[in-house]
């Protein structure tokens, strides 16, 4: 009997993953699997390492948004636990698992992780950070750490939305160098993602070409442009059309980039802190494997 051991966020999303750790258990019991449960602590999960270790199990599953996501993949990757990763988005942004298409269909993803099928994914790194869907800064980002955490579990997405409108007035360009694979480039704009999938704060195909297992990752961003072009921009985003042609917009492939302003700017990696700009990212191939249904 194959055995899992199941990292899981209590306070993801609306709180409710932990009512449904029966119908997980029951599920993979169903296929001849155990589950081990590990509620994850807001004071850090450390100790998670040695849990793991100490049980060797084949193979781990993470419960929660794309911060907690964002965290296993860093304890793994510290904690030298090279072991596959399935992936339960519950979360109030699951946006990795939108791109791996988990969330469509349960059982199906039930029926893959039985059946071990894996693919191989790169991950980012900033200094001695690991990020596995998005690295980016500007507006957006300080948006997304100043929203309350109770409106965010009560509200979902919309806490995100609410809170931008009120941020219009302020919302401003900068001047940002980038240096990818040794090739510089200057620009004036309004915010910027570097991103490992095509999801990104639950906008689906942001831009062509974006794979997760190809080495590279995809620095997109906007530069400052009218009004009207900025929102005919957002809505093909929100539309999920894809922006990378798009006129005001800067799409770059790349294995190393580095990224700076003149402004003081705080990064966001994953929806968590990161650390102020500059930042050099990597990218780092094939760093884990995880549990897919293609």
């Amino acid at each position: 009997m194959k055995q899992f051991v199941l990292f899981y966020n209590p306070v993801s999303g609306h709180a409710a993953f932990k009512n449904k750790l029966d119908w997980i258990i029951e599920a993979f019991q169903a296929r001849d699997m155990l589950v081990i449960p590990y509620r994850t602590r807001k004071g850090g999960n450390e100790r998670f390492v040695d849990f793991v270790r100490a049980l060797s199990p084949d193979g781990l599953i993470v419960a929660g948004g794309d911060g907690t996501v964002h965290e296993i993949v860093n304890l793994m990757l510290h904690g030298h636990l090279d072991l596959p990763l399935a992936i339960i988005g519950s979360g109030t942004s699951n946006d990795f698992a939108t791109f791996l298409g988990i969330e469509s269909d349960m059982d199906r993803y039930f029926d893959a992780i039985a059946a071990g099928k894996v693919r191989p994914a790169d991950l980012g790194r900033v200094a001695d950070t690991y990020f596995i869907n998005v690295a980016s800064a500007g507006m957006m980002t300080s948006i997304a750490h100043e929203v309350d955490v109770r409106l965010k579990n009560a509200l979902g997405k919309m806490a995100y939305y609410i809170r931008g409108i009120g941020e219009l007035p302020r919302f401003h360009s900068f001047p940002l160098r980038i240096e990818a694979d040794g090739v510089r480039l200057d620009a004036e704009i309004f915010l910027f993602v570097v991103a490992n999938s095509a999801v990104v704060g639950s906008m689906k195909n942001i831009a062509e070409g974006i794979a997760i297992d190809d080495g590279k990752l995809d620095l997109l961003a906007v530069e400052k442009c009218s009004i009207t072009k900025l929102m005919g921009i957002t809505a093909d985003l929100i539309a999920g059309k894809p922006i990378s042609e798009k006129e005001s917009v800067i799409h770059i492939q790349a294995k190393s980039l580095t990224v700076s302003s003149e402004e003081p700017l705080q990064s966001d990696l994953d929806g968590e802190c990161g650390p102020a700009l500059p930042i050099h990212i990597d990218a780092i191939p094939h760093a884990i494997m995880v549990y897919c249904m293609e």
